[in-house]
């Protein structure tokens, strides 16, 4: 391979491609900062974008601006929907004022699912109702006026809308202590003491996110989080892996592998005792291996995706099998590590190697066309913006990427949280899924900018354009079963994305769509209230059927997915248990290293 390409390896090379490695070539060379070989005026230019980019959150006013461009031009040329606008508005109004009259009863604007600003029974009351509904209705409006126009690129409209609500969110009027039911509710109740509580858990937060110090919790790691009992049997630069100790006599002799995403901890899948994934299959008799991958910094900016694949995914497998020999691995990836693990099956099957027995993949994406509502953030402009700032620094810091999630849902993570916390002086439940949220991941300059690229910007995987180690790879070429789950509340990876799997594979197939959202849909144990999930099989060799239709055919079913997930990992075990294997394998260079969870996990 060319050596002003070999740095993209993993990827197709086309024309375009190289003359962007030529360039990142050039401006890296020499220097692990990335700045030595770069042209003078070209790394003043990366320096300035990197310092706008940490002063807007890594958000970039070009895209912005071309969003608003693009509707706002296309606006200017369509008087039919101008026109349309204005009744629009001129009906909202009317509805409003009807119900602010007693005219209708009903409220003609309702807040969607994911808002709980306006829960409060006083809404329902004058004056707070006729605020309350105001605001809907503008917000309605914004809706209505952002849908795409002929000619207008649907993802410029898409932003708009998004930020037209960004823009709306802090007028609320549920934000105003003088607007806001609840908040005078509970001012006149506790004599004004609301008010001062509001003000010292301010005054907190602030000092805290100064000085840097960690969230008072309840919740310690390795105690009552990340405590299934274990062992770290090996660690690399970037991953610990954990075995689990077994809890039954006999276990399945087929090994599960879980493979987490790169941008969270892993111990989404490890929270207490009753609602681990991780526990609840030792529990069944299955022995469990979990990677752990480090929270990296700028010593491994220059990690690539191809990186993980070949120094984690199979670097663990490599493991499992020198710790469980002669037998083959379920693997099993959640979100981004689900993705990887595709990745890496694909290219397993093209080299004839036949060590997975199945593979599980958990709210993960194969195809990227309908990657939700993260796409809003990514075009080639935001995209580049958010290189220069890795550059500079050798990572994505963790905030940029949890701010990214929290403005998906601003109404709710961000500004019902601060009323309830600043202006009700509500105390924040410590629960075990809020201090996963806040332990957050940094990502390498590299390597993340190959997986935006490769698989949200250019959806190479399933355009059949993605290489490993200059070839191309293909998914149809998997054979072993597929355990394919998708959520019915995701923003992050839209259970229709994920369905696509059926798209791009020929083995037999079971998919399972579950309550809940991206994390709650997943951590979703037996007896856990409300649940319920449905499953389907797509024998080798069956027609397409698509997602609508198939949610059709298939009825709910109150409960989790868990113990249908267990039993179809026993069906495609071989039949008789055996003993547990031993921690480590001492004797192969593997030796227990320490308790888990280990030492990544903790790095903050």
């Amino acid at each position: 391979m060319p050596e002003d390409t070999a740095h993209l390896a993993p990827f197709e090379i086309t024309p375009r491609a190289a003359g962007a490695g030529r360039r990142l070539r050039r401006a890296e060379a020499g220097s692990p900062s990335g700045r030595a070989g770069t042209p003078p005026h070209d790394t003043l230019d990366r320096l300035a974008r990197a310092s706008l980019a940490r002063i807007t959150g890594g958000l970039s006013p070009q895209a912005a601006w071309a969003a608003w461009a693009d509707w706002a031009m296309h606006l200017a040329r369509a008087p039919g929907r101008q026109l349309d606008l204005a009744e629009h508005a001129g009906r909202s109004a009317w509805r409003v004022l009807e119900h602010a009259t007693g005219q209708r009863a009903e409220p003609p604007f309702t807040p969607n699912r994911n808002d709980h600003r306006f829960t409060h029974p006083g809404w329902a009351r004058a004056p707070y109702s006729l605020w309350q509904q105001g605001f809907l209705a503008t917000q309605d409006w914004w809706d209505h006026a952002t849908r795409p126009i002929r000619g207008m690129q649907p993802r410029n409209a898409a932003r708009a809308g998004f930020m037209a609500r960004q823009m709306l969110d802090p007028l609320s009027p549920s934000n105003l202590p003088w607007l806001n039911p609840a908040i005078a509710e509970a001012w006149r109740d506790s004599g004004g003491t609301s008010s001062l509580r509001g003000l010292q858990a301010l005054r907190e937060d602030i000092g805290a996110t100064i000085t840097g110090e960690a969230v008072p919790s309840r919740f310690e790691l390795g105690r009552d989080l990340a405590a299934t009992p274990g062992e770290v049997v090996f660690r690399n630069h970037l991953f610990e892996l954990i075995q689990y100790r077994p809890q039954t006599d006999q276990v399945q002799a087929e090994p599960i592998l879980i493979v987490p995403a790169w941008i969270m901890k892993y111990y989404i899948l490890d929270l207490q005792r009753e609602n681990s994934l991780i526990n609840w299959l030792v529990g069944q008799g299955f022995t469990v291996f979990a990677m752990s991958w480090v929270n990296p910094g700028p010593e491994l900016r220059d990690v690539s995706l191809d990186d993980y694949r070949r120094d984690g995914v199979m670097a663990a497998l490599d493991a499992v099998g020198r710790i469980v020999p002669d037998t083959k691995i379920h693997a099993c990836g959640y979100c981004l590590g689900g993705t990887i693990l595709s990745i890496a099956a694909a290219a397993m099957a093209r080299q004839a190697d036949d060590r997975l027995a199945s593979l599980t993949l958990l709210a993960a994406q194969t195809d990227f066309t309908e990657a939700g509502e993260l796409m809003l953030f990514l075009d080639e402009a935001q995209v580049a913006f958010l290189e220069d700032m890795m550059w500079d620094r050798g990572f994505l810091d963790s905030d940029q990427m949890a701010g990214a999630f929290r403005a998906l849902r601003s109404e709710d993570l961000i500004w019902t949280r601060a009323v309830n916390r600043y202006l009700l002086g509500q105390e924040e439940p410590d629960l075990d899924i809020t201090f996963w949220n806040r332990d957050s991941t940094r990502m390498p300059y590299r390597m993340h900018s190959d997986y935006l690229r490769a698989l949200f910007l250019e959806n190479r995987l399933s355009a059949g354009r993605f290489a490993v180690d200059g070839r191309v790879i293909a998914l149809r070429d998997i054979r072993v079963p597929f355990f394919v789950v998708g959520t019915e509340a995701d923003h992050i990876a839209p259970w229709r994305s994920v369905y696509k799997a059926k798209l791009f594979t020929d083995a037999d197939l079971r998919f399972v769509l579950t309550s809940g959202g991206h994390n709650g849909g997943i951590v979703s144990e037996p007896g856990h209230p409300r649940r319920h999930y449905r499953i389907g099989h797509r024998p080798p060799g069956a027609l397409y059927m698509d997602p609508d239709t198939w949610l059709a055919q298939h009825e709910a079913q109150d409960g989790s997915w868990w113990p249908e997930w267990a039993a179809w990992l026993n069906g495609n075990s071989s039949e008789l248990p055996t003993q547990p294997p031993r921690m480590g394998a001492p004797e192969a260079g593997l030796p227990p290293l320490m308790p888990a969870p280990g030492r990544y996990v903790r790095q903050g």
